[in-house]
């Protein structure tokens, strides 16, 4: 470990190794990526294998991404602390070990836990990412270098559930399942061994700064009371005290928010800038973020657990269904990235409308009981240009009225809320799925299947209803 941290000398930063160190930054964050998603696939041999309910298959994604949203809270400030390059490569190195945990995990439960410190190591490695890339590269090619990053997160991002099904299918020296955490492990191994070579060990700028553990908790406790009841509640018949945590987790994020206010106020360092939730775009913007996220991580949720569960595909053949989805999103991504700065705000208004025209074809064929391939992949097609429109600009767009100052305070809070808007995606519309399929055994109950699916369709129309509403509150443009 003390080789892996040793400071690089100033000559590994110039010429082809700045690009390097963006590969070796790329490879820690490709393995978030597709961690994040790989689940809606691979969920099914998982279960197989390893035994467990619904709501199993629910935390396992969920855990991850739960766990991701309350660390990213404190990931950014450990890079202040100790230094960027250090965190990323001991979130990179936590990340290999966790992984493999839950390639070996011999229970559901086990599983469950290594999930969630996955997440936890995640929550370390991610924030780095961003202010290593502005250590590595002058201003003059820092545009070069984000210009690669883009394009590379998106792709990364929907494919997910595609590289999944390659790997159950596979079944790499019988291995299954456990690939889709066993890739992780090549992937870290040359983000370790490139990042501890030629990523800058730039001064921590913060190290008189004290974690806000109290803040932590809170947070992650609110988000707990939130989550945990949405995911249990189905198969527990909804007692009472899974509404009174529901209910409880609302008193608890604002004495979060509260806390936050009084530190600010003491001079003590904060998890989240209180200021920049006065303003009307950026709220509005969390509100946007949640409801998109939490629409599209649930909707993909179901439809892979629709295909295996309920039409007994594969999971080479649900990924190979689902691909349409990840073309349509990578022509979306083209698109934005040629069109935002001239159409600013209305291209998320444009592509939230063509997921909605998606998802209301989709809708139709599952009320009409079409299963084949074709009738679910072209309006899966559709759903990913739109939702590929509003990835690469929406960030940009929300941080359009923020101040300088409170930019990095304010993008961290955002990445924060996507994770959580996944978690609540996945336990609510994983829940309304779930709650319609039943108790049927994989392959048995098309119509129930498709009824679930197409319930999940429609909430998910309504969500891209309330989002485009929504819309109307962000800035124009961008922030540049």
């Amino acid at each position: 470990m003390t080789a892996i941290l040793e400071a690089p000398t100033a000559e590994t930063t110039v010429g082809r190794h700045r690009w390097l160190g963006l590969s070796a930054i790329l490879g820690a964050t490709l393995m978030n990526l597709l961690d994040s998603t790989v689940v809606s696939v691979g969920g099914p041999a998982i279960q197989a294998d390893l035994g467990g309910g619904y709501a199993a298959l629910q935390w396992i994604a969920a855990g991850y991404t739960l766990a991701l949203a309350v660390g990213l809270l404190t990931g950014g400030r450990l890079g202040d602390m100790f230094g960027r390059r250090r965190m990323l490569l001991l979130g990179t190195a936590g990340f290999v070990l966790t992984s493999l945990a839950c390639a070996l995990s011999p229970t559901p439960e086990v599983l469950i836990v290594a999930r969630v410190l996955q997440g936890l190591t995640g929550a370390v490695m991610i924030p780095q990412g961003f202010g290593l890339i502005r250590d590595l590269f002058p201003p003059a090619e820092l545009g070069k270098a984000f210009g690669a990053f883009g394009p590379v997160i998106g792709l990364a991002t929907i494919l997910g559930p595609v590289v999944a099904g390659l790997l159950v299918d596979a079944d790499v020296l019988g291995t299954g399942w456990r690939m889709i955490f066993l890739i992780n492990l090549p992937l870290g191994a040359y983000a370790l061994a490139v990042g501890s070579r030629v990523l800058p060990a730039v001064p921590a700028s913060a190290r008189s700064t004290r974690l806000d553990l109290g803040g932590s908790v809170l947070a992650g406790a609110g988000m707990l009371l939130l989550i945990y009841p949405l995911v249990q509640g189905r198969e527990l018949g909804w007692p009472g005290w899974s509404l009174v945590m529901m209910a409880a987790s609302v008193p608890v994020l604002g004495a979060f928010g509260l806390h936050q206010l009084r530190r600010k106020r003491a001079g003590a360092t904060t998890l989240v800038e209180p200021g920049i939730f006065r303003r009307r775009s950026y709220t509005s913007g969390i509100a946007f973020v949640i409801v998109f996220f939490g629409a599209v991580c649930g909707f993909g949720l179901a439809i892979g657990m629709f295909l295996q569960l309920g039409l007994g595909h594969t999971a080479l053949h649900a990924s190979l269904t689902m691909a349409t989805w990840a073309v349509g999103a990578f022509l979306g991504t083209a698109f934005a990235g040629a069109r935002m700065a001239v159409l600013g705000r209305r291209i998320l208004h444009l592509g939230l409308a063509v997921m909605a025209a998606g998802i209301a074809a989709l809708y139709v064929v599952l009320r009409l009981g079409g299963t084949g391939d074709w009738e679910l992949a072209l309006p899966l097609l559709a759903y990913g240009v739109g939702m590929g429109m509003i990835f690469v600009p929406l960030f940009g767009i929300i941080m359009g009225e923020v101040e300088d100052h409170e930019v990095g305070s304010a993008s961290g809070a955002l990445e924060s809320i996507q994770q959580l808007g996944a978690s609540l995606g996945i336990a609510v519309l994983g829940t309304v799925f779930f709650g319609r399929l039943g108790s049927h055994l994989p392959g048995t109950a098309k119509l129930d299947a498709a009824q679930a699916a197409a319930s999940v369709t429609l909430i998910t129309l309504g969500l891209t209803a309330v989002a485009f509403a929504i819309g109307f509150l962000l800035p124009e443009k961008a922030r540049g």
